[in-house]
């Protein structure tokens, strides 16, 4: 655990990377396509029989030329992934719902092309060329976690399971440790998987968060995508507090075409939230909305309006509220850790949506928000288009990240 204290306790050591002059370009070339670990040795093989001179001049030309080529594809390849069957794909010409399904992955793929970059090409840099896992591998794989916004808790959990397998000889080699960590943080985010089940009508869901999360713009992306889904929604307008709020919900309203419960800037929120929930009711709608103020999760006050608003809803109809998800920004990594903790603490949390993902490295903050308080990850979002508000799902996700 020696470097992973060094890195909590701010004492860090600079790493440094040998360069070369052309193979070093290729490799980073085929690392920021994500290609497979065997070509990157390829890569290897080649530098190492030039500078030992142990390959026939024959042997050397055939790598060269073979490099050559993969630089090429890679420059030219665009998102078509699944033509090039030396990267570990196959085409599927006979199977729609799998090349439906590659299509999907891939392009989760591309949107979190920071987080996976950052984190697979360096776990690659780490296990290129070493056969034996010994005590280095392990240290710099806890470093490379916590890195990532996995968390310490999680990285501790993480590697127990890398050392465990290796004292039980289930793993052996470095082969066998990207898999194992790839199928520990998926069982990690099925653990908490389970997709909302809409059994109340009206199904209420209060969104909650701080300024700046996107929050009111993904309920208007989740009210778009439950009236596409054939539900009559209602949204309701109850972050008073900042006028632009109102204003933005009343134009994602517009676009889905679906009624809002609004009142003037600095109005009672709870009073809104009323207003909407009876609304709900006599109205026979299917899910409601409601959206609330950004606060901050360090204001007690604040905090207590919350708690208003939800005692509120429970007048109305005493089993709701039904959802109660928090939204997270992705870009604020362990803060992201801190605002889930006082949120959760001041009122029942049922999910998370962590939005902005394509704009980060910091992806490994969903394995960690959703091990650390053992809550679902309902959506996230991957763009600012309505379609990139996406559900969950624990086994698409991981591999996305890890390719």
């Amino acid at each position: 655990m020696g470097k992973l204290l060094n890195l909590l306790f701010g004492k860090k050591e600079e790493l440094t990377e040998k360069k070369s002059q052309e193979l070093a370009s290729v490799k980073l070339e085929l690392a920021k396509r994500e290609v497979t670990r065997e070509v990157l040795l390829l890569s290897e093989n080649f530098e190492k029989g030039l500078e030992e001179k142990k390959k026939s001049d024959n042997e050397l030309i055939e790598l060269g030329k073979k490099l050559a080529c993969l630089k090429k594809e890679v420059k030219d390849t665009k998102s078509d992934t699944s033509s090039l069957s030396i990267f570990g794909y196959e085409k599927i010409k006979s199977e729609p719902n799998k090349r439906g399904l590659l299509s999907k992955i891939s392009s989760l793929k591309d949107r979190l092309s920071k987080s996976r970059k950052s984190f697979i090409s360096k776990l690659d840099r780490i296990l290129l060329g070493k056969k034996e896992l010994d005590e280095d591998i392990i240290e710099n794989i806890e470093e490379l976690l916590v890195s990532s916004d996995l968390g310490v808790k999680t990285t501790f959990e993480l590697i127990e399971k890398v050392e465990e397998s290796i004292s039980r000889g289930k793993i052996g080699d470095t082969d066998e440790v990207k898999a194992l960590l790839k199928d520990e943080i998926t069982s990690i985010l099925n653990r908490n998987h389970t997709p909302i089940v809409f059994n109340k009508t009206p199904f209420v869901i209060v969104v909650i968060g701080v300024n700046g999360t996107g929050k009111t713009t993904t309920i208007g992306k989740l009210a778009n995508k439950y009236k596409s889904s054939g539900k009559k929604v209602l949204v309701a307008a109850a972050d008073t507090f900042r006028a632009a709020a109102i204003e933005q919900l009343e134009e994602w309203a517009k676009r889905a075409d679906i009624e809002i419960i609004k009142q003037s800037h600095g109005a009672d929120p709870a009073a809104v939230v009323y207003d909407a929930v009876n609304a709900a009711k006599s109205r026979g709608v299917d899910i409601l909305l409601i959206d609330t103020a950004g606060r901050l999760h360090t204001k007690v006050n604040l905090m207590e309006e919350l708690k208003k608003m939800v005692r509120v809803v429970k007048k109305v109809i005493p089993d709701a509220p039904h959802e109660v998800i928090l939204v997270l920004d992705g870009n604020t990594g362990q803060n992201a850790i801190s605002q889930a903790k006082q949120f959760k603490e001041a009122i029942d949390v049922t999910g998370v949506i962590l939005t902005k993902l394509d704009g980060t490295s910091k992806g490994g903050i969903v394995v960690a928000v959703s091990n650390e308080f053992k809550l679902p990850i309902r959506y996230i979002g991957v763009g600012e288009k309505i379609e990139d508000l996406r559900e969950f799902n624990p086994k698409d996700f991981a591999e996305a990240i890890f390719g």
